[in-house]
């Protein structure tokens, strides 16, 4: 019988033979466990090509295979006879693109006497079918290593990867994987698992196979003549754990910074102004051992740090508000929620209660701070589940689950199950009108029906990221997902803001982007973030006892001045990274040395910048600053969850409005605080420190005081001097930024 006549015959025939040819040499490939990885593995399936949205000339796949259904149609029943050929397997479209014997846009993938080929080879000769009965499915994956240390340039390893699948069997599916660097100058990975080290540094090298990827640490050592012994004790387990890993990869961390830029640093950090003249005087005045570690706890009890972690928490949750409320915004809901959250803060209201309270909020948004969460966090005048479930994973877990609403997610084990799971907790969430026209009641519709699955229609009852039970049906299924989300053995969330709190504090996170967590952005530093996670943990999620510990580190007092060894390290906090003030802390800081009052239209006289949120124009919908500042200077306007919304990179247009804008000039007339120290300042000289302590929080050089100084000799009108200095220090680059 001919291979043409073998596809007419009766599918019971058909069967027969497949199962007579079980256990022969020429086995016939399963299209989902053989057929589909060569796909994969070619990149047929990627989004640059037949996995695109709309596929790619007259051919599309599933992006990476997550509807092999779908796909086993379109190869061989779309358009039959076309790209799989019966007769003469040889002359399938499948194969004679695949190996460049016919044009083809992606050239050739594999050579006719490759193990592809063969395979799809016995596949077509079979006459490709799909696979029956339980098919089983891929549930992990594991690396031969988890950590790679290199002595020397272009030394190499080789890494295997081990499929796992629910019925208890293994696979080395090495030659099915996708390879990836996230750093090829420190390691390049080939197609073939052979990792090569290209340059000193760290880096990961990653796995795909299937709906998963894994990962594996690459450290490149410096010459062995660049390795030299630490000379900082560890204040803390922080430090042992910063200092370890700088210690394997041979950087010497900076030195400790001085009283003075410490003083600074903390204040700007934990209560979003500098310090104070008194303070200064009092703080470096003090010789007690401890007077760092009693800095932070003061600093901690002010009224500042409740006001900066209230603005950050008010920015994350899109706190907006208007005269014009059809979504729930009104001026008098955003106050509510914002002194709701500065309640919460103030009263040292453990982080994980914090949020619960919010996911299970019920009621008026003008009365019950919390349910705000639901106003505020999507802005359309109806909520849209889709949109809160992917603010809410992004807001509370750090995981952009928004990628795997059409497709599996390409960098993370989240599939479109765990999606469309995950937005039915938001499918009951309802808005509707109050009593009072400026009032929405938020109320969950327990008949609302779960969201349905994008490929089959199939209705997907609420389940937890990374759960394998769904949550009991009827009522507010909220509940149990604020009981899921906050409870100490989730790690997820812990992690979460364990590296939030970190990044507010050290300028970047131990996973950057903070709201970008998953298995192909691997932590810089696996063990801290562990460490900051159950720490955070074990105090009963106390914002201020972790922010305490990682002050009272070494790592946060470290010199941003780099030495030879750790200059160009980005990634392990080897000295303190260099960090441009947030516009309404620069605002605030200004306005706190200068004693000059900024006017924040629509609030109070005396409302400070990191108090201040958005207004939104009832014409447009669009969020004012209320003050051009903030838009200039990066502050978000808050019309996405994206951490990336606040800007912090220093521009051209940033440089202008210090030089000729209205916050700087209009406070160096010698008004306020300026002109009571000269005018009560016993010499030039007295004057010169005394402006650099209130400005800079520090003393002057020697040359910077003698420069003032021959400024000054001579000069009859010394008032414009003093104003040119204040214009000068104010406008630098030293005020600017937290160093």
């Amino acid at each position: 019988m001919n291979r043409y006549c073998r596809v007419l015959v009766c599918p019971l025939f058909v069967c027969l033979m497949i199962e007579s040819s079980i256990g022969q040499e020429h086995q016939v490939a399963s299209f989902r466990h053989d057929v589909m990885p060569i796909l994969f593995r070619s990149g047929c399936n990627a989004g640059t090509c037949h996995g695109a949205a709309r596929g790619k000339d007259g051919f599309m796949l599933s992006l990476f295979g997550y509807d092999a259904r779908g796909d086993h149609y379109r190869i061989v029943e779309e358009m039959y006879g076309r790209r799989i050929n019966f007769a003469k397997p040889e002359q399938s479209l499948l194969l004679t693109k695949a190996t460049g014997a016919v044009p083809h846009t992606g050239g050739e993938l594999f050579t006719k006497d490759s193990e592809y080929y063969r395979t799809l080879f016995r596949w077509i000769d079979a006459g490709a079918p799909d696979d029956t009965g339980d098919i089983a499915e891929t549930v992990g994956l594991e690396l031969s290593t988890d950590s790679i240390v290199f002595e020397n340039k272009n030394d190499e390893k080789n890494v295997t990867v081990t499929a796992l699948y629910d019925d208890g069997s293994r696979r080395d599916v090495t030659s099915l994987a996708l390879f990836h660097s996230n750093n090829s100058s420190v390691a390049q990975i080939d197609k073939f698992g052979r990792v090569v080290s290209a340059g000193p540094g760290d880096t990961n090298v990653f796995a795909r196979f299937s709906r998963f990827t894994i990962g594996a640490e690459v450290i490149v050592l410096p010459p062995a003549k660049n390795a030299t012994a630490s000379h900082l004790v560890p204040n803390n387990d922080i430090d042992k754990l910063v200092f370890d890993r700088l210690k394997m990869l041979r950087i010497e961390p900076s030195h400790v910074a001085d009283d003075e830029t410490f003083l600074r640093r903390l204040s700007l950090t934990l209560i979003g102004r500098p310090p104070t003249v008194t303070e200064y005087k009092n703080f470096m005045a003090d010789a007690s051992p401890d007077k760092r570690e009693r800095k932070v706890d003061e600093l901690l009890t002010d009224d500042g740090f409740t006001d900066l972690w209230t603005a950050l928490w008010s920015e994350q949750l899109r706190i907006i508000g208007g005269n014009y409320a059809p979504v729930g915004t009104h001026v008098k809901a955003a106050d509510a929620f914002h002194q709701w959250i500065r309640r919460q803060i103030r009263d040292e209201r453990p982080l994980n209660e914090f949020v619960a309270d919010m996911v299970a909020a019920s009621g008026s948004n003008l009365r019950e701070g919390p349910a705000n969460l639901y106003t505020m966090l999507v802005h359309a005048p109806r909520l849209t589940p889709k949109n809160l479930a992917a603010d809410f994973s992004q807001v509370f877990l750090g995981i952009q689950i928004q990628c795997a609403e059409c497709h599996n997610h390409p960098f993370d084990r989240w599939t479109m199950d765990d999606y469309y799971s995950f937005v039915s907790f938001f499918q009951g969430v309802q808005r509707k009108p109050g009593i009072e026209a400026r009032e929405m009641r938020i109320f969950y519709d327990t008949q609302a029906e779960p969201a349905k699955h994008l490929l089959d229609g199939r209705p997907m009852p609420a389940r937890p990221l990374g759960e394998i039970e769904s949550v009991a049906q009827g009522g507010d299924p909220r509940i149990a997902l604020s009981k899921w989300l906050t409870a100490p053995e989730n790690q997820m969330f812990a992690q979460n803001m364990a590296n939030r709190i970190w990044a507010q504090v050290m300028g970047q996170g131990v996973i950057n982007p903070v709201d970008d967590i998953r298995v192909s952005n691997p932590p810089v530093n696996a063990p801290l973030l562990d460490a900051l996670t159950k720490k955070l943990v074990a105090y009963d999620f106390d914002l201020r006892s972790l922010v305490r510990d990682i002050c009272n580190s070494k790592t946060f007092q470290l010199s941003s001045s780099p030495n030879d060894t750790n200059r160009l390290d980005t990634r392990q906090f080897s000295h303190f990274y260099l960090k441009r003030l947030r516009s309404d802390v620069l605002m605030d800081s200004v306005v706190t040395v200068t004693g000059v009052p900024r006017r924040l239209s629509g609030f109070p006289d005396g409302t400070k910048a990191i108090d201040f949120y958005p207004r939104v124009n009832g014409d447009t919908n669009r969020a004012l600053f209320g003050d051009d500042f903030f838009e200039t200077f990066g502050r978000s306007g808050r019309d996405t969850v994206s951490c990336s919304a606040t800007k912090s990179e220093p521009t051209l247009s940033q440089v202008l409005h210090l030089t000729v804008g209205e916050l700087i000039n209009p406070r160096v007339d010698l008004r306020g605080r300026l002109n009571h120290i000269i005018n009560t300042a016993e010499s030039d000289q007295a004057v010169i420190e005394e402006l650099f302590v209130q400005i800079l929080s520090r003393q002057p050089t020697e040359r910077e005081a003698a420069g003032f100084a021959e400024l000054l000799q001579g000069e009859s009108k010394k008032d414009e001097v003093y104003e040119d200095m204040v214009w000068s220090l104010l406008s630098s680059t030293e005020f600017s930024f937290i160093h």
